[in-house]
């Protein structure tokens, strides 16, 4: 097949790429934003560009002409759409941005899939979009439609649109709710990532809250793994599902700082301050649906995935 992965040079993107080029031809596009170091996510994918498989594409999802050029001198069998504005925190501070980046470029996307006849895509939403959901674990069946920040609201309009593009174009579409994904290459601002570089660093970690707020950490390697099961799904005829992908297991802040702890060796030091705006309480992946539908079966122990994370983060 000839796959266009978009925000291919990121964390997930460059992991996904990588399992993929082996036997498809992986079309990756990427803006090198800055939403953090750009030259983080060129290193990413410095070694898929010495593959003939791989085919690197600069350009940014708002820019429609660019987008016009790319589907008119590519033919793509499937668009996996992973590019995104990210994070809840920078969302507030600007939630232009993030409906810019978030739902026009979908959209631009879509537009190109439908004048193209891509008839499969999958999208990356979030987890975010079950907000203060009272109901755990989440369950796609749950309603979503209370988001408490601009980034989860922005994922949320991503998969309705989506639903319209099925309804209307027939693309068979797959959506896919990520749960707070770790692992080498992390983007540096995740919580992870950040932590372990401030404590090796010895200085002080953000903490936000009593430290009882909880995630479902999934380790890269089994969100790939799900994508992977959902690229074979959305093979199979027309159809629109959302599925979550978590580990189906809640880590508290406390026990994950506790747990980088181990693994480091070295105590942190906490700065203590107050929840923030946009924070979920928890997040809880119901994985029943993926697990029957896919076959999704997560395998990493949280306490493995962060040793192997130090163990990455230790070599940079």
């Amino acid at each position: 097949m000839n796959i266009l992965i978009t925000g291919s040079a990121g964390f997930i993107g460059s992991h996904l790429c990588e399992a993929l080029i082996e036997k498809h031809r992986i079309f990756g596009l990427d803006n090198f934003c800055d939403f953090y170091d750009p030259m983080i996510k060129r290193n990413n994918i410095r070694g898929l560009q010495q593959n003939s498989n791989f085919a690197l594409l600069e350009a940014d999802i708002r820019d429609e002409n660019a987008l016009k050029e790319i589907f008119s001198k590519n033919k793509f069998d499937l668009v996996i759409h992973l590019a995104a504005m990210a994070g809840v925190r920078p969302s507030i501070e600007n939630p232009k941005l993030y409906t810019e980046v978030n739902i026009d470029g979908t959209v631009n996307l879509l537009e190109e899939c439908k004048k193209h006849q891509v008839g499969k895509f999958i999208f990356a939403s979030s987890s975010s979009v079950y907000g203060n959901n009272r109901k755990v674990p989440f369950s796609e069946n749950d309603p979503v439609d209370h988001p408490i920040s601009p980034y989860a609201s922005t994922k949320k309009a991503g998969e309705l649109i989506c639903h319209t593009y099925h309804h209307l174009e027939k693309i068979s579409m797959v959506c896919l709710r990520f749960f707070t994904v770790y692992g080498p290459r992390q983007r540096p601002d995740l919580a992870i990532h950040k932590f372990a570089r401030l404590i090796m660093d010895d200085k002080p970690i953000p903490v936000y809250g009593d430290g009882s707020t909880q995630r479902d950490y999934t380790y890269i390697d089994d969100i790939i793994d799900g994508i992977l099961k959902a690229i074979d799904f959305v093979q199979e005829g027309n159809k629109y599902e959302i599925f979550n992908l978590g580990e189906s297991r809640t880590i508290t802040l406390s026990k994950m700082i506790s747990t980088i702890e181990n693994a480091l060796g070295i105590k942190a030091k906490k700065k203590l301050l107050p929840i923030q705006p946009g924070d979920v309480k928890t997040t809880y992946a119901d994985i029943s649906k993926s697990r029957k539908m896919l076959g999704y079966d997560p395998q990493t122990d949280f306490e493995e995935g962060v040793a192997g994370f130090i163990n990455w983060i230790k070599k940079r």
